[in-house]
């Protein structure tokens, strides 16, 4: 179990006065994140125009990794981020400060190219799967899912909780069914953050918080930035655990 830092997303800058959009800000922000207790870190590099860019990531692995040493640094790749499955290959392709891991979208119609450049370039497929069909199609790509660094159970749009929880609990049958025993991360988005946080504790599986997924603290104030969150998220986790 861990959380992970999802520090900025595909968020716009008016969303939060410190949301990290350059690869500077984003390292600084990620030290702070990993001094508050997040294990990991999710980041969405943007270009010099702030938009999120597949061939900024080389520029801010390097940051992230100068200011975070050791820490495991993961990145989107995201159809929407380039607009086409082929340049979104090619800018993956020309990475040279690889990241640990990538996020793939088993929603998306490449995912399966993008799975395989990843696995031929070394890097972790981080698993994402928003439906009980993202799951089926996982599980008709990666059997056994041991290809997978883990599976990355993500709700962003479904904000009541009830028909959340139950996209949850199909995703989750699908890979019990299919006998997949790779690490699960459950997070949600804005009013669902906490609900999962809280879930994800009760069923041994790692989670994320973060400016990419809401800006609110775990008593519903607005976070000063994304290391207050992490704080938040990982204390709860440990007085959450039993003795």
């Amino acid at each position: 179990m861990i959380v992970q830092a999802c520090i900025n997303g595909a968020r716009p800058a008016g969303y939060h006065p410190r949301l990290p959009l350059t690869a500077e800000a984003m390292a600084i922000d990620a030290a702070a994140c990993i001094s508050a207790g997040a294990a990991e870190l999710h980041i969405h590099p943007r270009g010099p125009d702030g938009r999120e860019s597949l061939s900024a990531v080389d520029e801010t692995v390097r940051a992230v990794r100068e200011a975070c040493p050791g820490t495991l640094i993961g990145v989107s790749t995201g159809a929407w981020i380039e607009g086409d499955a082929a340049r979104t290959r090619d800018s993956i392709a020309a990475w040279r400060e690889r990241p640990d891991y990538a996020s793939v979208n088993l929603s998306e119609p490449d995912a399966p190219a993008v799975i395989a450049l990843l696995h031929h370039m070394g890097i972790g497929v981080e698993a994402g799967l928003a439906s009980v069909t993202d799951a089926e199609r996982f599980v008709a790509l990666l059997p056994d899912g041991r290809r997978a660094l883990r599976v990355l159970i993500e709700i962003d749009e479904e904000q009541d909780f009830g028909k959340a929880d139950a996209i949850v609990d199909g995703i989750a049958q699908v890979l019990a069914q299919a006998n997949v025993r790779r690490p699960i991360l459950l997070h949600g988005a804005d009013a669902t953050v906490w609900h999962f946080v809280r879930r994800a504790y009760r069923q041994r599986w790692s989670t994320r918080v973060g400016l990419e997924d809401g800006c609110l603290r775990l008593d519903g104030r607005r976070a000063a930035g994304n290391a207050e969150i992490v704080s938040d998220a990982v204390r709860f986790f440990r007085s959450a655990a039993p003795g």
